[in-house]
């Protein structure tokens, strides 16, 4: 199944240095994110639920 990523709406212009894209990876494996300025390179995977909490951690301290 070929994972369709999709760049992160907080993802600016192409001179941003922070931007990242997420894919849904196969059923029962999680989320990918990887770094849109390298989509050849790896991607980190989390399960669903890492993926919730880490979202969860980013609205309580953005500036991180």
């Amino acid at each position: 199944m070929p994972v369709q990523w999709r760049k992160s709406s907080y993802s600016g212009a192409a001179n941003d240095d922070a931007c990242v894209e997420l894919g849904r990876l196969a059923p029962q494996v999680g989320i990918g994110v990887r770094d849109s300025k390298d989509p050849d390179g790896s991607h980190l995977t989390l399960t669903v639920s890492q993926f919730a909490g880490l979202l969860e951690q980013i609205k309580q301290d953005p500036a991180r």
